[in-house]
């Protein structure tokens, strides 16, 4: 009826895949460190955000373009690397001292920016964009494949996936430093060690090929 096949087997996949470390780790990893378990949060919702985004634009054949287009790719991935160079030069040069009190109550502005970063950054990748149109349709019946409802609930199901697990990974983290983060010269090497890693994302993703 949906159109899927295979389903057992693209969970397991889903759920391996989810667990292996990649860019939107590192950058849902950085900011739990850097600015406490709620930027860590909104960074997974912006980056599931972008994971359905990819979605709904590989059900329309939308991401095809991207495969099969040279400069759409090369745009995509510069105005990527350039954003994550940004953000993690941005931060490198960040004075501010961590303090928690004022971290449990990021006002809502922050709170829409960081989730904003985290969208834009996982659109950007055309990386996720050509796995969606590769991996997906390997569990879509042939006869469904004009069809957006098998590639919607794979999309979806693949993002609760990989968004439970971030989460886990954003609290644990968050956790983890958080005694770390009250010490005003370790906040401020906190804030250069996860620039300086945004800024190496920032990097790969520039110098990623199509193969």
């Amino acid at each position: 009826m949906t159109g899927i096949i295979h389903f057992e087997t693209f969970l397991i996949a889903g759920i391996l895949l989810n667990l292996t470390p990649g860019n939107d780790t590192i950058f849902i990893l950085t900011k739990s460190i850097a600015q406490g378990r709620k930027a860590g949060i909104m960074s997974v919702l912006g980056i599931a955000t972008g994971s359905l985004i990819h979605t709904t634009l590989a059900a329309l054949g939308l991401s095809i373009i991207i495969a099969k287009s040279v400069l759409a790719f090369t745009i995509i991935k510069y105005a990527g690397a350039a954003y994550l160079l940004y953000l993690g030069l941005k931060l490198f040069f960040d004075q501010s001292k961590f303090d928690n009190n004022i971290a449990t109550g990021v006002n809502k502005a922050n709170s829409l920016k960081i989730y904003r970063d985290a969208v834009l950054t996982n659109v950007l990748n055309p990386k996720v964009a050509m796995f969606f149109i590769a991996f997906l349709p390997q569990f879509i019946d042939p006869n469904y494949r004009d069809s957006i409802i098998p590639f919607m609930l794979l999309g979806i199901t693949f993002t609760i996936t990989g968004t439970t697990w971030c989460l886990v990974l954003a609290s644990f983290a968050s956790y983890l430093f958080s005694k770390l983060r009250k010490n005003p010269k370790f906040s401020l090497w906190l804030n250069k060690i996860c620039g300086a890693l945004l800024i190496g994302l920032g990097i790969k993703i520039a110098l990623t090929s199509k193969k």
